[in-house]
């Protein structure tokens, strides 16, 4: 027998993706169902520093989806106002020599060509972007199209705006399934919910979730600490970052990797990044990382030696093996779309993802070319290697 649906989609996982994904849905007339074990934010997003970047994406598949999103995220923020703290700053990406500047200015280059607003700097640019830079770096590139917003903030009023059923704190246990394999809804700790779509946007547990329906998606947990100073005065006015960033954010290496990365808030204390490690969901405290990056922000800025930071944070990035997020329907179960993945860029590509994965719900033709992001790539993935990179 046939059970009554509760809604037409059920999201799984209330963080930024999750929340623009019900958006989304909810204003294509879809009724949704939004849940979580925690709350709201509860996960990555709530450890994220709410960068909406261009300047970090070669050109190709993400880049495309980061300016789509880039672009979405402009009309939200002209919608919501100060919600949501939307700043469309811009970033500003260092080099340290002139091989290195040279090696920059071809990167902004190929972005040039595929959208991108990427304008180069010589050394005395660049103390006028930044005056507080430390002097003799030879120059950089300015992304006017960088943006920030405050993550929490803008996830809740994504929730809030959809209208969706909110269900935090009830922990699905399992992907309903009829007798033609096609999803019939979720199983909870709380009871079922019945519904012909759902939508997997549970961040680093969406390995977890897409086991419940049957199938294999390698998302792994890359650990970050972000260090936080006490409030400033405007000082560092963009994100800055040096350009070994970009390499370090496309490396497959598990080891730890730090470089520094920068930028103020609109509530005053600056934001100090980035490191990266796979060392499963291990949240202890790591001093050498919170050194790396706090020597990395002095070389930066000389005047962060004379600043107070007041605490760390860590968070855990949902990384996929070929850095790109698994963003549709998953053809081995009908019924079963995902966003997830993201890594370190989920809040930056959330809106575009949500759009995206409306349209696949309402059978729209997509405005990107979701190929690239098939979920059922990684078929070929090893399960055997998958655990030793957890342990290791």
């Amino acid at each position: 027998m046939t059970k009554p649906l509760t809604c037409d989609v059920v999201v799984v996982g209330a963080g930024m993706v999750g929340a623009a994904c019900a958006f989304h849905a909810a204003r294509a007339g879809l009724a949704v169902t939004l849940v979580d074990r925690g709350p709201v934010s509860g996960g990555t997003t709530g450890a994220g520093e709410g960068n909406v970047l261009v300047s970090d994406k070669e050109p190709g598949p993400e880049l495309e989806l980061a300016l789509l999103s880039a672009r979405l995220w402009a009309e939200l923020a002209r919608e919501f106002g100060a919600a949501v703290e939307y700043e469309p700053k811009g970033g500003v990406v260092v080099a340290s020599s002139p091989e290195g500047l040279t090696a920059l200015e071809e990167f902004a280059t190929g972005q040039r060509a595929a959208g991108v607003d990427a304008v180069p700097v010589g050394e005395r640019e660049l103390a006028e972007l930044e005056p507080h830079l430390a002097p003799g770096l030879p120059g950089g590139v300015h992304y006017p199209q960088d943006a920030q917003v405050m993550p929490a903030l803008a996830a809740a009023r994504l929730v809030r705006a959809s209208g969706a059923g909110l269900e935090t704190g009830r922990t699905v246990t399992g992907v309903l399934r009829g007798p033609d394999g096609a999803v019939r809804g979720v199983r909870t700790d709380r009871g079922d919910i019945h519904a012909p779509a759902v939508v997997n946007a549970a961040g680093t547990w969406g390995g977890e979730v897409a086991a419940l329906a049957g199938v294999g998606l390698p998302v792994l947990p890359r650990r970050g600490f972000v260090l936080v100073t006490e409030p400033l005065p405007r000082l560092v006015r963009h994100k800055v970052y040096a350009a070994d960033y970009v390499a370090d954010v496309a490396s497959d290496s598990a080891a730890l990797q730090t470089s520094p990365v920068v930028e103020g808030t609109a509530a005053g204390p600056v934001l100090i990044g980035a490191s990266r490690e796979r060392v499963g969901f291990d949240r202890s405290f790591s001093l050498p990382v919170v050194r790396a990056l706090a020597a990395g922000a002095v070389r930066l800025f000389p005047f962060l030696g004379r600043v107070r930071a007041m605490r760390t944070y860590v968070g855990f990035r949902p990384y996929l093996p070929d850095h790109l997020p698994a963003i549709g329907p998953d053809p081995r179960v009908p019924g079963l779309l995902h966003a997830c993945g993201h890594e370190g860029a989920g809040i930056g590509l959330a809106t575009g993802t949500g759009h995206l994965i409306a349209q696949a719900l309402t059978g729209q033709v997509p405005d990107l070319d979701l190929a690239p992001f098939r979920p059922d790539r990684f078929d070929h993935f090893d399960r055997c290697d998958r655990r030793e990179e957890e342990t290791s």
